[in-house]
């Protein structure tokens, strides 16, 4: 059988263009599928939404040859600041204070908007020989013993060793391939915006714990925030229904006036939350990565980190195959991908649930527990400096890419 590429990539988000530039800078052929035209994929304009990328992420971003693309639009966070209480009433005296001096590696991470980061991508990709880029459909997808063949909607087909799927919590690849999923809805939408602020935020990010749900207000570059601001839906669908002084009246008291006048800066985006792990990582010469494999709750800011430890886990597992003249989609091979994110992420997704149930709330046991904790925490060194080697995300088994290593 003789295939049109190494890898066939379903998705063209962001962990897809990752992981197509990971394996082609590393020799692979590979053809990336989008359901969005290029050009749609290209917009500059500016919608309101951001990443919180850990040092390690940016580290991948490195070594396939993205971050220079970005560097100038990225927003180092220097410091987390966690606090509990309510909305117009304040902070709880009990709080985290996480200073990026207390590692030694620089910025605990950097804040990157998406029109930034999805157009540096895509800009990447057009560079790279080895990666071509196929606008539609995926309908079918046919697992033979020597390789896949995917057919597009306009009757096309396309054939690969591998096929991994990068489309989403919905995936088409892992429903067509009879991955089941498990789940759940929390009951919360996550209204996300960007605001401009009058005083600068000195890069510092804050995340506050209200019974509804958090409230993250993260850096981005000049006096500009990103926020992730969780609320049970009921509500969310009546504040998201206002206009935009309404909206903003009612974000006010939640946020405070630490920056003073604020006002928004671009679109505003809602979405439920929820989370949905699928049952199996890997199929049949098939694989899954990023939301396609697991999708948390944003109360961490972990989504796409974990998301892009499974393209430098994934490609790195590809690649040394192929060194040693493995079939790359053999299960052994596939299997060593699930065996190294397996793990790691049901521990991640069993902790976001957890944080997320135990701050969502106002149970005044819960909340004299965790002020508790994290005053111990705050007051502890050892602790605080694991917790943002942690948040970093320079701990456990990283793939090479993650430790800025080649593959």
């Amino acid at each position: 059988m003789t295939n049109d590429s190494d890898i066939l990539i379903v998705g063209g988000g962001l962990n897809g263009p990752a992981l197509a530039l990971a394996l082609a800078r590393a020799g692979q052929s590979v053809t990336l599928i989008d359901a969005l035209p290029g050009a749609a994929r290209k917009d500059a304009g500016f919608d309101g939404r951001a990443y919180a990328l850990a040092l390690a992420s940016q580290r991948l971003l490195v070594a396939t040859g993205v971050w220079s693309r970005i560097a100038d639009a990225a927003q180092p966070m220097l410091d987390i600041k966690v606090t509990d209480g309510h909305a117009g009433a304040g902070p709880s005296p009990f709080f985290l204070h996480f200073d990026h001096d207390e590692i030694e590696e620089g910025p605990m991470g950097y804040m990157v908007e998406d029109r930034h980061l999805r157009r540096a991508f895509l800009e990447a990709m057009d560079a790279e020989p080895g990666i071509t880029q196929v606008d539609g459909t995926v309908v079918a997808q046919d697992i033979g013993p020597q390789g896949v063949t995917v057919t597009l909607d306009d009757t096309r087909s396309l054939t690969a060793s591998v096929l991994v799927g990068c489309d989403g919590r919905a995936s088409g690849t892992a429903r067509r391939a009879g991955i089941s999923r498990t789940g759940w809805s929390y009951g919360q939408t996550g209204l996300v915006c960007a605001i401009a602020h009058e005083k600068p935020h000195h890069g510092v990010a804050h995340q506050f714990f209200m019974p509804p749900g958090p409230l993250a207000i993260l850096p981005l570059t000049g006096n500009r925030s990103s926020i992730v601001w969780s609320e049970r839906t009921e509500t969310a669908e009546a504040i998201n229904a206002l206009g935009d002084d309404d909206y903003l009246a009612v974000l006010r008291p939640r946020f405070g006036d630490f920056l003073g006048a604020i006002e928004l800066a671009g679109a505003r985006w809602s979405y439920p939350l929820g989370l949905t792990v699928a049952n199996s990582f890997i199929a049949d010469r098939l694989a899954l990565v990023g939301d396609a494999a697991h999708g948390m709750h944003p109360i961490a800011g972990q989504g796409l980190n974990a998301g892009l430890r499974d393209v430098g886990a994934l490609a790195e597992v590809l690649v040394q195959a192929a060194r040693r003249g493995e079939d790359i989609g053999a299960a052994p091979v596939l299997e060593r991908y699930q065996q190294w994110r397996r793990f790691d992420t049901a521990t991640l997704a069993l902790a976001t649930d957890a944080f997320n149930k135990l701050f969502s709330n106002d149970n005044p046991l819960l909340r004299l527990g965790r002020d508790l904790g994290m005053g111990l925490v705050n007051a502890a060194p050892a602790l605080r400096r694991g917790f943002l080697r942690e948040a970093a995300g320079l701990t456990g088994d990283l793939p090479r890419l993650l430790k800025g290593q080649p593959i």
